[in-house]
């Protein structure tokens, strides 16, 4: 037996003779209704008095109705999440107009000409001398 499992033994022998202490030293009214109440929870067990729903002919059809409830409401969850545009603050329609805009498109293929067409405007504004 190690250390360990030493001061384990003592600290459950002086906690179970501490408790058997403390039983004896309850006075007897105490003592009483603690028997009654003891007395009264196992006759109550003993009648068999149990939930209507807990009953062990429900149990396995509360489960499956459990179980369906929970499996449709997945299914509808994600049937939706499937179906709907993610959309931040109304944004999914503006994104989908920008996208099918086919002149939008064309701008962005001609990029580099707009800049080479802004660097000469530039470049001529100042070899006139009217701008800055």
């Amino acid at each position: 037996m190690t250390a360990d499992e030493a001061r384990t033994k003592e600290f459950e022998q002086r906690a179970g003779a501490m408790l058997g202490d403390s039983v004896t030293r309850v006075n007897g009214r105490v003592r009483s209704r603690l028997n009654q109440a003891r007395q009264a929870a196992v006759a109550e067990i003993a009648a068999g008095r149990r939930s209507f729903w807990r009953g062990p002919a429900l149990m396995p059809a509360t489960g499956a109705v459990a179980a369906a409830a929970l499996v449709a409401l997945l299914v509808t969850a994600h049937y939706r999440a499937e179906r709907t545009l993610p959309s931040a603050d109304g944004q999914a329609f503006d994104d989908i107009e920008m996208l099918a805009d086919t002149e939008g498109l064309d701008l962005l293929e001609n990029e580099g000409t707009f800049y080479e067409w802004a660097a000469g405007q530039s470049d001529e504004g100042n070899s006139d001398g009217t701008s800055g």
